[in-house]
């Protein structure tokens, strides 16, 4: 066994040294670059291929010690064909060994061909596109910004002091109750919001999207108002947010393209996957099996 792992520990050992990765010798694919000792001949190619499926810390070992790799792979094939010659590979717990890593690695041949080789019609990316239009929703938003500090009121805001959070939550309320009576938001703004830059702005708070990186509570609000309407108080860590949808739109198609062709190949992948699942049938035999209530083996006398 010690034998056996000589290569990897090796490549191991050099990749933990943290020296530049070597790189791949630039030849071409046909060029031979071993014959082994049965007289097959190892390529350029094959080495590339080989290479692309070995763990990391061997690549490192193989690229850096390219002599040593050869000799480890040709021991590699003797040992191989010596416990073929033994029917090694017929007897457990080789058998078992083999049969499971060949299910394994089918498995994952067979996923990676369906993502990689599925490639969505142009009447198919619209579809879903159009399907899928609020995904690519964008709205342009004004906001009011009142703060609230949880300790005494001892911090000051524009010269004034910040109030406690169920004063902040009041008066985020109060001016909801002003803009709903047709109060002018954007004077509204100027005088209460304590948001620096968007109050520079008249309250110009930004246009976001689905996919953006924003709390949770803003986005849902966000999200669920038609152009014109004012949000409830959006409760933040430090304040509330009043938020108004200036403008609603749709990133145009033609802009969206790269996101609609990635979302369009998830979907189809789960879909696909979701098939496999539902296709599996097993004929359970064995209630004691899948309780774990079967009687221990009385033990050999």
């Amino acid at each position: 066994m010690k034998a056996l792992s000589v290569f990897v520990f090796a490549g191991a050992a050099l990749f933990a040294q943290n020296a530049p990765p070597p790189a791949m010798p630039n030849l071409p694919d046909d060029t031979v670059i071993a014959i082994f000792e049965d007289g097959t001949k190892f390529t350029m190619g094959d080495f590339k291929a080989f290479y692309a499926v070995i763990p990391p810390n061997a690549q490192q070992g193989a690229l850096r010690d390219r002599k040593g790799f050869l000799q480890q792979w040709e021991l590699f094939r003797k040992l191989a064909a010596v416990a073929e010659k033994k029917k090694l590979d017929q007897t457990s717990p080789s058998r078992e060994a083999l049969e499971y890593n060949r299910l394994f690695i089918m498995s994952q041949a067979a996923v990676n061909e369906e993502v990689t080789a599925a490639v969505p019609q142009p009447d198919e990316l619209h579809s879903y596109y159009e399907t899928n239009k609020e995904n690519f929703k964008q709205v342009k938003v004004k906001a009011i910004y009142i703060t609230f500090s949880k300790e005494p009121a001892s911090k000051l805001v524009a010269g004034k002091p910040v109030l406690g959070q169920e004063d902040a939550k009041a008066k985020a309320e109060r001016l909801l109750a002003q803009i709903r009576s047709g109060a002018d938001f954007v004077k509204l703004v100027r005088e209460n919001s304590e948001d620096a830059d968007s109050k520079q702005k008249d309250g110009d708070f930004a246009t976001l999207r689905p996919s953006d990186n924003i709390p949770d509570a803003i986005k849902r609000a966000v999200f669920a108002l038609k152009q014109g309407e004012v949000s409830e108080p959006v409760e933040q860590p430090n304040g509330y947010y009043l938020l108004r949808a200036e403008e609603i739109g749709y990133r145009p198609e033609s802009e969206v393209r790269n996101e609609v062709i990635e979302s369009w190949k998830q979907e189809h992948f789960r879909r696909w996957m979701q098939q496999m699942h539902d296709s599996v049938k097993v004929q359970f035999t064995s209630p004691e099996f899948l309780n774990g209530t079967a009687t221990p083996a009385a033990p050999a006398k």
